[in-house]
């Protein structure tokens, strides 16, 4: 009995901790601190078991959320309690330019409150910079620098490797852009694909370098013309980084961290500990205003990351459970309209048309439904796209590349040289027909390149009918080629440039129309939904778990010794991507990816 009481008392003090003891107090006078940890994502990878496993194993499962980062600013532009914010890039990893834009938006919106945005780092890259080139004052340690490179992007090709290994790609595709699978059958960058590249990297640089320039005030083209500048003007200076972004006005000051929370403290005072100044971290932040939606509202759903055909957690798109978040939201007579906020390479062409048939189905029920492209919504991500009211993207979104592959590598090569012979009974000539121990049969790859020229034309023929195009305008377009966003709305291959914001907005008049009600409806995101207990458990079982050395073994993909940690990143990428495209359970899959997230 007495050991009943004690576990009941014990829950029970759990419950009251997670539900009572966490709250957060804010008093007036609070520095905002947003301490940006990791990549800046649609939705936070993975489910609270992956995140439990990354912790043990010692791997960074941080991710800020863009629409945290996003409501967070909002909320504390009307809080009288908030008098300034910090903006903490050390641990920043970036994300797409689309994504850096929004960001920038939400702190430009901040800013109109009168309340200043101070930005620190030991040292900038050029993702952060450009969060904190929107700052009102941009501090950096005396040590560090600001490196702005440019865009671009070198790949492996595998050609050469694969023939010594006697190993055939047998690569199929439809689209002379489409250059996904270009590094395992060629030693180097088609001309299509570099044609294709350039077009977007310099549009793509353009409104990175007139982003930072008119954030800081600074003479157009100035920001080109002082890489430019390199490597003399750091000789002039001595070798002085820190200096030499100062001059050139990209900082305001050099400042030590430890500098920087003095000044604070004297300007909005000491904590209640009287150590530091006074504080609260955005995610507190945020706790503290939690609030439920309830009534009509408008459904976000995020499509994130690679396409399958099944079932995903968050951070993946799942062609079923997408579609059936789409289908829920569609029969809720609460759901006004359907935001779906694509960011995605593509994946699977038939998990990207269950999506697209479930937004179509949505289209006839009456539910109005509009697209927010974030910072690539290519291949597959575009085709998910196709039956929206309405498509938006952001000027930096990578779109477009319609095209299709398929891959069946072979290694009858290999096999030769290994001294193994293949052979065996079989009733029919398509009976293992594929067969990676053997060279290609000729009628498998005529099967194969008549299935993907069929998906190929399904591809166009939908794309043309959604944007109101012939098919021989949609062919042109197509190809496999990417777009900006910018050039996509030229090219009337999206509808409207502008943020996620637009795009609610949008949904909120599209809604009205079709239903009579009055705006702004409030938003709400449709998905995995996590418990208080989940969350506790995120903020402090895990640490609690590395720090007790609960350890489980490394990766299976262990790096090859003596290569660089960004050439072993950039194999275990390409093969890990490669292995999945075999491991489906068809013969083949018809492919509509465009491995093409271009990051600044």
């Amino acid at each position: 009995m007495g050991l009943v009481l004690l576990a009941l008392a014990y829950g029970a003090g759990m419950v009251w901790f997670i539900y009572f003891a966490d709250r957060v107090t804010i008093a007036d006078h609070t520095v905002l601190v947003l301490d940006l940890k990791g990549a800046l994502v649609e939705e936070s990878p993975g489910g609270l078991r992956d995140k439990v496993l990354g912790e043990l194993q010692g791997a960074s499962t941080d991710s800020v959320r863009l629409r945290d980062l996003q409501m967070a600013l909002a909320l504390a532009q009307k809080d009288p309690r908030i008098e300034r914010v910090l903006l903490k890039l050390d641990d920043f990893k970036g994300a797409g330019l689309a994504s850096l834009r929004e960001a920038a938006w939400a702190i430009e919106q901040f800013k109109t409150s009168g309340k200043p945005v101070v930005a620190w780092s030991a040292a900038y890259d050029q993702r952060q910079f450009y969060l904190a080139a929107h700052a009102t004052q941009v501090a950096v340690h005396p040590m560090g620098m600001v490196l702005i490179e440019g865009f671009g992007r070198q790949r492996n090709y595998y050609k050469e490797a694969l023939d010594k290994l006697g190993i055939e790609a047998n690569l199929i595709r439809v689209g002379q852009y489409k250059s996904a699978g270009e590094p395992f059958i060629l030693s180097q960058a088609s001309e299509q694909a570099l044609k294709a590249q350039a077009h977007v990297y310099d549009a793509l640089w353009q409104l990175y370098t007139e982003g930072i320039e008119q954030a800081r005030k600074l003479p157009p083209g100035s920001v080109v013309q002082h890489i430019d500048s390199l490597p003399g003007a750091l000789q002039a200076v001595q070798g002085n980084a820190g200096q030499l972004v100062k001059d050139w006005k990209w900082v305001d000051q050099l400042q030590t961290f430890e500098s920087l929370r003095q000044t604070l403290m004297d300007t909005v005072g000491k904590d209640e500990d009287g150590q530091t100044f006074r504080q609260v971290g955005f995610k507190d932040y945020l706790r503290a205003h939690e609030q439920p939606v309830k009534g009509e509202h408008l459904a976000v759903i995020v499509a994130q990351g690679e396409i399958g055909d099944g079932r995903a957690p968050a951070g993946k798109i799942g062609g079923l459970s997408t579609s059936d978040l789409i289908r829920a939201a569609t029969e809720d007579e609460e759901v006004k309209a359907i935001v779906l906020r694509v960011n995605s390479p593509g994946g699977s062409a038939f998990g990207s048309e269950l999506v697209r048939d479930q937004l179509r189905i949505a289209r006839d029920k009456g539910k109005p439904v509009v697209v927010s492209m974030g910072d690539v919504a290519a291949s597959g991500g575009y085709w998910m796209a196709m039956s929206a009211d309405q498509v938006w993207a952001d000027a930096s979104t990578i779109t477009g590349s319609i095209g299709v592959f398929a891959m069946l590598p072979t290694g009858e090569g290999l096999m030769r040289k290994l001294g193994v012979n293949t052979d065996g009974y079989r009733t029919t000539w398509l009976a293992g027909a594929y067969d990676p121990r053997k060279a290609l049969e000729p009628r498998v790859q005529a099967l194969v390149q008549s299935g993907i020229e069929h998906v190929y034309t399904d591809f166009i023929g939908k794309a043309a009918q959604a944007r109101k195009l012939d098919v021989a305008q949609m062919q042109a377009l197509a190809q496999g080629r990417i777009w900006t966003g910018a050039q996509a709305q030229a090219h009337r291959l999206v509808d409207r440039v502008g943020n996620f914001n637009d795009a609610v907005q949008a949904a909120r008049e599209l809604a009205n129309k079709s239903a009579g009600t009055d705006p702004p409806l409030p938003i709400r995101y449709w998905g995995p939904q996590v418990s208080k207990l989940q969350s506790w458990f995120q903020r402090y079982g895990m640490q609690a778990a590395a720090q007790l050395g609960w350890g489980v073994g490394q990766s299976e993909l262990a790096p090859l010794t003596g290569l660089p940690a960004q050439v072993n990143g950039e194999l275990a990428a390409d093969f890990i991507w490669l292995q999945a495209l075999l491991d489906q359970a068809q013969p083949y899959t018809a492919a509509a990816h465009c491995l093409c997230q271009i990051t600044p």
